[in-house]
């Protein structure tokens, strides 16, 4: 086990990461465990954090991720529920155990802090309430998607849409969690499924995983007239905005129909406001925030894994592209351009 390994470490906001040698602390506190990272995935919420969307960043110099998968080294005092050589899941809703104190690695002379979890390092010490352990079969590679993209997409379905089966769905923005959201709501029968992007490969991978119609909004003046052709004129019982723009936002609440539920996955920048006509949401419409689908990992992992060996739940269509930590800031950037589909996995497990 190394005492100095390479992170992706945020310096400053709206900069590329620096990959440079970072150090672990001394000794493990009370809940912590160490982790060796093998895979991590990339979500939008790390691009949110590096563009300072909620606003200035008091934690800088930083790491980042919270969507992984490893092998556990060690584990600190009153930790019962993972044990040395365990594989985990790394994820950033709590789950069962401690709660432990977030650790703070050392970078040349300065501190580098980190939260309950990090993914974008070699090594990270984790709180074990963000950990989840597998069964010693499963894949790694795989096991790095329960962390956020999953886990969320389905929890959204389960928990903040609670969509029954027949009810029409309109999911905007086909990213990592937006599919998870399509796969939830084909688990549930909802339909149609209705997936909306700016990107045609994004929409073709909907398509592939669950979408019963796909549309391209990039160019579209009137899109909304062509989801109510799809969905009816009333509207879809539920619509899922996973952008987070505000624009879109109040386009979604408008496409909602009276009784139906618009759910907010995605964040707007602070100070970004959205506009709504607040009077149907005294007669039973809803509008609500999603927080990473409001699960419990120790809960629902297990069961997604059951869905996954059953053949119900795909995860290999997710997989597009792979980057070393290396690239990670290529991955990003990719991310950010449309041009990458589904979910970068970052491997660490060779270094």
């Amino acid at each position: 086990m190394k005492k100095v390994f390479k992170g992706a470490i945020l310096t400053a906001q709206n900069e590329p990461l620096l990959i440079d040698d970072i150090e672990l602390p001394g000794n493990l506190d009370f809940g912590q465990v160490l982790v060796k990272v093998h895979y991590s995935g990339i979500c939008g919420s790390q691009l949110g954090e590096i563009a300072g969307v909620k606003g200035p960043d008091p934690y800088l110099p930083h790491l980042l991720g919270h969507e992984g998968s490893g092998i556990v080294q060690e584990v600190g005092a009153g930790v019962q529920n993972v044990e040395v050589g365990d594989k985990v899941v790394m994820h950033w809703r709590i789950g069962r155990g401690f709660q432990a104190e977030p650790p703070k690695y050392r970078w040349g002379d300065k501190v580098v802090n980190a939260g309950y979890v990090t993914t974008f390092n070699e090594y990270a010490v984790v709180s074990e309430n963000r950990l989840t352990p597998l069964p010693s079969d499963y894949p790694l590679h795989y096991a790095a998607l329960y962390g956020c993209a999953v886990t969320t997409g389905l929890g959204v379905i389960e928990n903040n849409a609670q969509l029954r089966m027949g009810q029409s769905i309109v999911v905007v923005g086909a990213g990592g969690v937006g599919l998870n959201i399509i796969q939830g709501a084909q688990l549930h029968s909802g339909y149609p499924i209705v997936a909306v992007d700016l990107f045609e490969n994004r929409l073709e991978l909907a398509k592939q995983i669950g979408a019963t119609h796909i549309l391209n909004n990039s160019n579209e003046e009137d899109w909304l007239s062509k989801i109510q052709d799809i969905v009816g004129n009333s509207g879809a019982d539920v619509v899922v905005d996973n952008t987070g723009n505000p624009n879109v936002i109040s386009q979604c609440y408008e496409l909602t129909k009276d009784q139906g539920r618009t759910i907010l996955v995605g964040v707007p920048a602070k100070g970004r406001e959205a506009q709504i006509y607040t009077l149907p949401l005294h007669f039973g419409k809803v509008l609500t925030g999603s927080h990473g689908g409001n699960g419990n990992p120790s809960e629902d992992i297990p069961r997604y894994l059951q869905l996954e060996k059953l053949g119900k739940l795909q995860l290999k269509p997710l997989f597009t592209e792979w980057f070393s930590l290396d690239q990670i800031n290529e991955a990003i950037e990719r991310m950010r351009s449309g041009d990458l589909v589904g979910r970068a996995l970052v491997d660490l497990s060779n270094y």
